[in-house]
């Protein structure tokens, strides 16, 4: 049994230009990533080279403009990148590749001052400097406008107190682009703040071991009297919440893009050993129960894809249902890829619970991808609220 790849092929949305750069970026991740992934899961973390080298070949700014080294191209540039880094083998790679340019930059990007985007936003993009995102907290997740990090104006400076858990990067980040605190309780008292780890009273508490992307590292993270220059300030104070809020659309359609080139690789492993494995005289594929469970889950990662890449074309027009295309497209595919994980999974039998077979290693990396970023029970939400429901 074979079959073409479902996200190979040319779709409306997209034209020679970004397939092209598909082709290239598709080169890069077999020669440069894929031949290390095994080595950066056991690990734990991938080199902090990869990020230069992303950087030099330009991967790292596609979005942001090139006064600062950007590229200046629309989201479906990003959203490639997305799915085809998840092929190198190394989810985690992926991750922390993404968590860098896409989730702690783009706040930078749409709201810092030139001197900000000078000094942070420009390293990062040639990949001189490892950004993150500090949102989450030990006792605030999908509940944005619970976090309790505090910054407090003392003469020229914040005085940053507080704790952050599950950031992603955060061993090793030079600057958090970090939500903390400024005001009132509630969403209306938070801001952003862009927060250099060299900063004294700043400590990584430990590297978090987790269930699936092993390569991309995760840390809890702790602010004792941390003092910051106010013109570190990103936006306006008081902002925060509805930056991060337009944030969290990017950051959600990365992650459904992960979901869809996970549901790729997923696919091929399937039909491949669907193929090649025999039983009771004929390959697994010709039995009629697992060539319609196959024809389902094609369907499925066709589904999805159509989804995300209406979500994407509603982004790139900044219009008034991105946030409800995006929540519908984050909610499907993470929700799917794990359908899809465990068809594929049961389909290898044993082999499939051996780490030298990817569908082991995939089976655990998704289960994450129904948490990052809001969690579909708060997708759902979203879904039912701009409904109207």
């Amino acid at each position: 049994m074979s079959a073409p790849s479902p996200m190979s092929g040319p779709a409306p949305w997209l034209g020679p230009e970004h397939e092209a750069f598909r082709r290239a970026l598709r080169t890069v991740v077999e020669r440069e990533l894929a031949p290390h992934a095994d080595e950066w899961e056991e690990a734990g973390i991938f080199p902090r080279e990869i990020y230069t080298l992303m950087g030099k070949l330009g991967y790292l700014g596609l979005r942001y403009s090139p006064d600062y080294g950007g590229a200046g191209l629309d989201f479906w540039y990003t959203l490639i990148l997305a799915q085809e880094l998840v092929q190198c083998g190394s989810v985690g790679t992926a991750v922390g590749l993404l968590a860098h340019m896409e989730f702690a930059l783009s706040v930078i990007d749409a709201r810092g001052t030139p001197e900000q985007k000078a000094e942070f936003l420009a390293p990062a993009i040639r990949g001189e400097k490892i950004a993150s995102i500090g949102i989450t907290e030990p006792g605030a997740g999908s509940d944005v406008g619970a976090l309790r990090t505090t910054a407090r104006r003392v003469g020229g400076d914040w005085v940053i107190n507080g704790a952050k858990t599950f950031i992603t990067n955060g061993t090793r980040a030079d600057f958090i682009s970090l939500v903390a605190r400024t005001g009132e309780p509630g969403p209306k008292g938070l801001s952003v703040i862009i927060f250099p780890t060299d900063t004294k009273g700043f400590r990584v508490g430990k590297a978090l071991r987790k269930m699936g992307s092993h390569a991309s590292d995760t840390a809890e993270l702790f602010f004792d009297d941390c003092k910051v220059p106010l013109r570190n300030l990103v936006g306006e104070e008081g902002k925060g919440f509805g930056y991060i809020v337009d944030h969290f659309k990017g950051e959600r359609l990365v992650i459904s893009a992960f979901a869809l080139g996970v549901m790729d690789r997923l696919w091929q492993e399937g039909t491949r050993y669907a193929a090649e494995r025999q039983l009771f005289g004929q390959p697994l594929g010709k039995f009629q129960a697992w060539r319609h469970r196959l024809a389902d889950v094609r369907t499925i990662i066709e589904a999805a894809r159509q989804l995300t890449c209406w979500a994407c074309d509603r982004l790139n027009r900044d219009a008034p249902d991105a946030s409800l295309a995006v929540s519908m497209a984050k909610l499907f595919t993470c929700e799917q890829v794990k359908h899809v994980a465990n068809e594929v999974f049961q389909l290898h039998g044993g082999y499939g619970f051996i780490e030298e077979y990817p569908v082991c290693r995939l089976y655990r990396d998704v289960a994450g991808f129904t948490l990052g970023a809001g969690t579909s029970e708060i997708m759902r939400e979203i879904i039912a609220r701009e409904e109207q429901i």
